[in-house]
């Protein structure tokens, strides 16, 4: 029923918001950008310096091993929504096979195996449904969206397993917390790449990240209106 709700303001309120022009609010979105990067010179970023020195590389793949096989729940979730069986099929393999042989998710058994993980989340599942991208926003500390991203990524975190499976919202938060520090640990040398005018970069990256994502790897065009995706059946 909440996922159905989410699915009802999606359509009313993206496509209203839907415009000709990606970037309509750039001169708002670069403010937000400079206070962002002021906030994480000032806190993540050095903490997530120090993560990736002392924190032994083992450990950091074995979590994030954990971590993805409670995400590959939601991606059987949504491919179910997008109508993909074959995919929420491999998806749910994956589950049980790491859950498994591989110490509840620590081991990658699955990929070994070669059942590849579908990467996937609600925005993409919008726009299976049709429903706009919307135009990007940069959001005080979360970082760059698009209004369709926005409205899945908040979704998704309704239908997270980490809240189904743990009943402790210190445990549920503190695991999201880590995952925010894990990912930034994982950008300290992306970011060394970024050249020219930085929010022109992590704005083209993020967009060409999400068109590449709905299109099934696919980059169609660089910053430009959405268009639709490749809506073959499945085989």
């Amino acid at each position: 029923m909440l996922t159905y709700g989410f699915v009802v303001i999606s359509i009313v309120l993206v496509p209203a918001l839907a415009s000709a022009n990606d970037d309509p609010f750039e001169s708002l979105n670069r403010e937000i950008l400079e206070f962002n990067d002021a906030a994480d010179a000032a806190v993540l970023r050095p903490i997530a310096v120090v993560y990736d020195d002392i924190m032994p590389m083992p450990i950091r793949r074995g979590l994030m091993n954990a971590y993805d096989n409670l995400t590959d729940i939601n991606g059987a979730l949504n491919a179910v929504l997008q109508g993909r069986p074959v995919r929420a099929g491999k998806n749910t393999g994956r589950v049980l096979i790491n859950t498994t042989l591989g110490l509840f998710g620590v081991l990658d058994v699955a990929s070994d195996m070669g059942i590849d993980r579908y990467k996937t989340d609600f925005g993409h599942t919008l726009a299976r449904w049709g429903v706009p991208e919307g135009p990007y926003v940069m959001m005080p500390f979360l970082g760059p969206y698009t209004v369709r991203a926005g409205v899945g990524d908040i979704t998704d975190s309704f239908m997270s397993a980490n809240d189904y499976l743990v009943d402790d919202d210190r445990i549920t938060w503190g695991s999201r917390g880590w995952r925010a520090l894990e990912y930034r640990a994982d950008l300290l040398e992306a970011e060394e790449l970024i050249t020219g005018d930085r929010y022109v970069f992590i704005r083209d990256a993020y967009l060409q990240n999400r068109e590449a994502l709905v299109n099934d790897g696919v980059i169609i065009d660089t910053f430009s209106d959405f268009e639709d995706e490749d809506w073959d059946e499945e085989f």
